[in-house]
């Protein structure tokens, strides 16, 4: 079988950062996929499920509820490896076009208080999966550490 696209980034030298990791065509428009990672894979441990659960709750609420970008949200959740999130966008963007949202996004989640959407049995299939001080803690490092730290966010894949 073809080796997948995701497969061919060299993870040893992958940065946390906002990255494009894919672009398809699908009928007229264009579906970008963005690769939102927020740790270095096998240098520094892996999100905490419940973290993680929480973050794809809050995310996929905040950018489908977004003005501008609503209607084009296709999809947010995390990866496998739980090193970040995959963001779908029905549109051909840049990372770098998509940096203010991200920061709107990870803002919103370091500040959020209150009831988590969908956290309820009737609402999700494992809603007692939820941590939201950690959430909260890894969406402020994001936002902090990488798309507005003074060395600027990584929006290219090592070559």
């Amino acid at each position: 079988m073809r080796k997948i696209e995701s497969f061919k980034i060299d993870h040893t030298r992958l940065q946390r950062g906002l990255y494009v990791s894919r672009k398809d065509p699908v009928g007229a428009t264009t579906v970008t996929t963005f690769d939102l990672r927020l740790k270095e894979p096998d240098r520094e441990a892996a999100l905490d499920p419940a973290a993680a659960h929480t973050i794809e709750h809050l995310g996929a609420t905040f950018l489908r509820n977004h003005p501008q970008f609503g209607p084009r949200i296709l999809y947010f959740g995390p990866m496998g490896c739980l090193t970040g999130f995959y963001l779908l966008i029905s549109d051909n963007l840049e990372a770098a076009a998509l940096l203010p949202l991200i920061q709107e996004l990870f803002c919103y989640m370091a500040d959020f208080t209150g009831a988590i959407p969908g956290a309820s049995a009737v609402e999700c299939g494992n809603h007692s999966l939820m941590d939201l001080a950690a959430a909260r803690l890894e969406a402020g490092r994001y936002l902090k550490e990488v798309l507005s730290g003074s060395r600027g966010p990584c929006l290219s894949y090592p070559e």
